[in-house]
């Protein structure tokens, strides 16, 4: 059975960015598929920074905004990621993609999932999560949701993610295991 969900996901230094990751699973997914070429912290605090400029919102409103519209709140400065356009349009499928396959309701994706595999695979067909924000994900609904299905540590992330982040502290500190990780692997592949 699945635990009361947490007040907060400390993913960011915004203690009400926090609260609406923990509240909005669209929110959640959100910042998943912002965390990428951009600061993590910056990408989770997207989602609320977007309730902010458009107002309240869900999938099936993302869904139904008019795609310029989402864009044009996207690029408004400061600008909700390093490629607003294209991240404003990936915004737009996802929530089209949940709509379309889960009523517009995102908790139907792990809450619905057979197992840990077919959970997986459903975060994988979202749009813009590849192998490794799928991993990753898994871990965040197992560790810190407790919404995933058993047998989820064998799909989850193996490396240090955003889902071992319990205090906005750890958010440094995974930051720095990713850069030593990432210098460990250039200078593995530069010996070869």
């Amino acid at each position: 059975m699945a635990r009361s969900r947490p007040s907060t996901l400390p993913f960011t230094d915004d203690e009400d960015a926090n609260r609406y990751l923990a509240e909005s699973s669209f929110a959640l997914l959100l910042g998943m598929l912002l965390d990428q070429q951009y600061p993590m912290e910056a990408a989770f605090r997207g989602p609320y920074t977007l309730g902010r400029r458009i107002g309240p919102y869900d999938a099936s409103s993302i869904a139904a905004m008019n795609p310029d519209a989402l864009e044009a709140a996207f690029r408004e400065r400061p600008a909700l990621h390093r490629y607003p356009g294209s991240m404003a349009q990936r915004t737009h499928k996802l929530a089209t993609h949940i709509v379309d396959n889960f009523g517009g309701d995102p908790d139907r994706i792990w809450g619905e999932a057979g197992d840990s595999d077919d959970l997986y695979r459903r975060l994988r067909n979202l749009p813009g999560f590849g192998e490794h924000k799928s991993r990753i994900l898994v871990g965040v609904l197992g560790k810190r949701l407790g919404a995933a299905p058993p047998g989820w540590e064998e799909v989850a992330a193996d490396w240090p993610s955003i889902a071992d982040v319990d205090s906005f502290d750890k958010v440094e500190e995974l930051r720095d295991m990713k850069r030593a990780m990432k210098g460990s692997a250039k200078a593995k592949e530069a010996s070869k």
